[in-house]
């Protein structure tokens, strides 16, 4: 990918980072440079190791086209990057996308900078490639995608197996991302950009990175706006939990490998388990984490996230840990009392997150043993309020909209009547559905505001799903979320008409066909699932 020059004129597609030189390309009213590594190559010794610095690179970089994605399954639990898109461990690098026309008088503009989602197992900044065009040609906005370290690789915590001669470190992925913005931090002025104007954004998995990152103190300064949208913002557990994952891990992996029989206990329920229960000596287990093909990684992770929303109801095994260190607190708790970081927060959900989790991805606390172990703490009286707000229940939509509001609506509630009481909150809730999706009862379920956002309507599923109508009017929903996100990314107000959030009143801006302004909306179930979960 390197080219080897000699002096030559400047290039406006040649910038000069902190590796050397990188050559983008301009096409369709945009400048990208594609695949610039942030962090070196975590392999060999650099696996299970938080991102070293890149090292430079001689020449000019060709930066046409991305870098390789982080390795996951094509179809595990999720459905992952197709097979003839290259897979790599050496995945650590971003995209940066910028308007064609030259700057006005050097004035920077505001960076974007996008956490994809995929429950921390799959996914890429390749998955929809032209994304963000749309943002840059708008409102001549920078925008930055990244890929960060998934799976076991990046979110299962064997800092448990550290030794001095060989550490684990833990968080990996939420480090790729914190290296990921503090190359931004360094470089994107080369490029036109604003480094103190960077706005972080992400969706689902990307969601909770943004709220975790809004309280690890390395991130601090790295961005002065955030938006999270269908964040799981309690999907962040503490180390005795994250450490039996990784012992599950470990013995699954044993399990799996060539020629090893399998264990009788396979698929046992949740129980504590020691350090590895395959017979591996931790120093075994180590030699098998290091020694390991990426695939094999990736496909022992399928069968751990698969095996976990029944053994671990109601949590998720790929997520940040509680660490004490770089993520020093439950970041609820950081919101809470005043330690987020002080900068203006968009955040919202969708009105059925949970309706799309069944079948494959069924992960969420939404059937009744799973419910049943989410109210076994809890007392009758509030049970039973709770209970009440979900007509039907365990009926399945009743019980997806329980789970998806266990995982997504009320912790980001919290989140955001939490940080309402130090820095500048926007609350929404997306409401709109095309008519097919209502038909199929999926409504305005979890990843479809993307659609409008990202002018995803023209690709094969946007049109499939719009089929039956709605196309005109989600296009129109669409550029007038652009108009908000846009709009905060330049000024930290989404509008003037979108009112701030605060426990007093809290304004939600309703996005539907015809948006609104509510006031608490699902007031009664927000009081009932304050009396139900009051640890969250």
């Amino acid at each position: 990918m390197t080219s080897h020059t000699g002096a030559r004129a400047l290039d406006p597609l040649e910038i000069r980072v902190s590796g050397g030189l990188v050559r983008g390309v301009s096409e369709r009213g945009i400048r990208a440079w594609r695949g610039i590594p942030y962090a070196a190559a975590p392999v060999g010794p650099l696996r299970f190791r938080a991102p070293a610095a890149a090292p430079p690179w001689p020449g000019v970089r060709d930066a046409t086209e991305f870098g390789p994605v982080a390795t996951q399954s094509h179809k595990g639990q999720f459905l992952g990057a197709h097979p003839r898109i290259p897979q790599s461990e050496d995945c650590l690098a971003l995209n940066v996308i910028a308007p064609d026309a030259p700057i006005d008088d050097g004035a920077l503009r505001p960076v974007m900078v996008f956490v994809h989602g995929g429950a921390y197992s799959v996914g890429s900044s390749r998955e929809n490639p032209r994304q963000g065009e749309g943002l840059v040609r708008r409102a001549g906005i920078l925008y930055v995608s990244m890929n960060y370290r998934l799976g076991a690789l990046g979110y299962l915590d064997f800092s448990r197996y550290s030794t001095p001669e060989r550490p684990f470190e833990s968080n990996l992925g939420l480090r790729d991302q914190v290296a990921a913005l503090a190359w931004v931090r360094a470089n994107i002025r080369a490029f036109g950009g604003d480094p103190d104007a960077v706005t972080l954004f992400g969706e689902s998995a990307g969601g909770n990175a943004v709220t975790t990152l809004m309280t690890v103190p390395a991130a601090a300064g790295l961005f002065q706006r955030a938006i999270a949208q269908s964040a799981p913002p309690n999907a962040v557990y503490p180390p005795a939990l994250t450490a039996e994952w990784a012992a599950t891990f470990v013995r699954i992996l044993a399990e799996q490998a060539p020629a090893a029989p399998a264990s009788p206990t396979a698929g046992a329920g949740h129980q504590a388990e020691p350090p590895v229960s395959s017979g591996l000596t931790d120093a075994e287990a180590v030699r098998l984490l290091l020694d390991a093909d990426p695939a094999r990684l990736a496909q022992a992770t399928t069968t751990l996230t698969v095996r976990s929303p029944d053994q671990y109801p109601g949590t998720i095994p790929l997520c940040p840990v509680i660490d004490g260190d770089f993520l020093p607190e439950r970041p609820l708790d950081a919101f809470r009392d005043g330690r987020a970081h002080r900068i203006p927060l968009l955040i919202g959900t969708n009105q059925r997150e949970g309706s799309l989790f069944s079948g494959r991805i069924d992960i969420l606390a939404s059937t009744p043993p799973r419910m049943r172990a989410v109210f076994a703490n809890t007392k009758k009286k509030a049970k039973k309020a709770l209970k009440a707000q979900y007509p039907g229940i365990p009926a399945a939509r009743a019980a997806l909209d329980f789970g998806g509001d266990y995982s997504f609506w009320y912790p980001s509630v919290k989140v955001g009547e939490r940080h309402s009481r130090y820095a500048p909150v926007y609350f929404y809730r997306f409401d709109a559905a095309p008519r097919l999706l209502r038909r199929m009862g999926l409504d305005a379920t979890h990843g479809l505001e993307l659609f409008p956002l990202f002018d995803r309507l023209d690709g094969w599923f946007g049109r499939g799903m719009t089929v039956l109508g709605g196309r005109r009017e989600f296009k129109a929903i669409g550029a007038r979320m652009q108009g908000w996100w846009l709009g905060f990314a330049g000024t930290g107000v989404p509008d003037a008409a979108w009112p701030p959030y605060t426990e007093a009143d809290r304004l939600t801006l309703v996005i539907d066909s015809r948006d609104r302004i509510e006031a608490d909306p699902q007031a009664e179930r927000r009081v009932a699932w304050g009396k139900f979960v009051p640890h969250v």
